[in-house]
């Protein structure tokens, strides 16, 4: 498991939405990553109704590899989560 990383939790405020911040954010992060040269992919979860965070991973190479039905439940609501692998 030490080839491995894992985003868990990136969240940007709605009034600081749009301005690149969770772009540089994930961007830092990678770079960190692949700075430690035993990690070769990260991973990480996304819920499938986010479409604009899926469309930034997309971008920045996340490649999806499956989904978890009901994976996450919420005031009686469940939601499901995509899981994505970027390989450095």
């Amino acid at each position: 498991m030490k080839h491995k990383a894992s985003i868990f939790g990136m969240y940007v405020s709605p009034e600081h939405r749009g301005n690149g911040i969770a772009r540089t954010l994930l961007e830092k992060a990678l770079l960190q990553a692949g700075n430690l040269k035993s990690i070769e992919q990260v991973n990480l979860t996304v819920v499938t109704t986010n479409d604009s965070a899926k469309r930034l991973y997309s971008s920045i190479g996340f490649h999806s590899y499956g989904t978890e039905k009901r994976a996450i439940k919420y005031k009686g609501e469940y939601f499901d989560e995509e899981y994505m692998v970027l390989f450095l």
